[in-house]
């Protein structure tokens, strides 16, 4: 069975190099000195040694109280989770005869869906002997991407797929 393995940046013991490049409690900078004597002088002040910056040579450790270290990386990791935004793609499905005050209910609710942030696929089927007329449904996604022209952007434009034709808008 292997030994559990540590997460977070190497502390105290753990550090494998011959030489470090210290920087003390208050921040100040002590220079390069040999990994003992940094351990040492951690030890007196009752702090840990922790490395900071691994990648360079001879790596930076810095005095510190590793627990509160690890907390604060922890609570700054999930405040950037808090802050990212996922885009969804939400769908609005439309028809080739649509009357004015369905088209304008939809038209709402998809300025509601780009206000937030989220893409918009624009969806309309073809039912029957409508096929025939595809110039129609045509029209009605053109006059959705000139109504939403300072809206949104045409990020597709509009292509047929079997019996629907599609379109997909994103927020300017």
């Amino acid at each position: 069975m292997s030994p559990p393995v540590k997460d977070g940046p190497k502390a105290n013991e753990d550090i494998d190099a011959l030489e470090v490049r210290l920087i003390d409690e208050e921040g100040g900078q002590v220079g390069v000195v040999k990994t003992p004597d940094a351990l040492e002088r951690a030890a007196s002040v009752g702090l840990d040694l922790v490395v900071v910056s691994p990648s360079v040579s001879p790596p930076v450790c810095k005095i510190l109280d590793l627990g509160k270290y690890k907390y604060e990386a922890q609570k700054k990791k999930s405040e950037a989770r808090k802050k990212q935004k996922t885009i969804d793609v939400k769908e609005i499905k439309f028809r080739p005869n649509i009357e004015t005050h369905d088209y304008d209910v939809k038209m709402r609710a998809m300025r509601k869906f780009l206000g937030e942030g989220d893409k918009v696929k624009v969806t309309l089927r073809f039912r029957g002997r409508e096929m025939v007329h595809q110039h129609l449904g045509m029209k009605v996604l053109e006059r959705v991407r000139d109504d939403m022209d300072e809206e949104a952007k045409v990020e597709q434009m509009p292509q047929l797929e079997g019996r629907q034709m599609t379109m997909i808008l994103v927020p300017r």
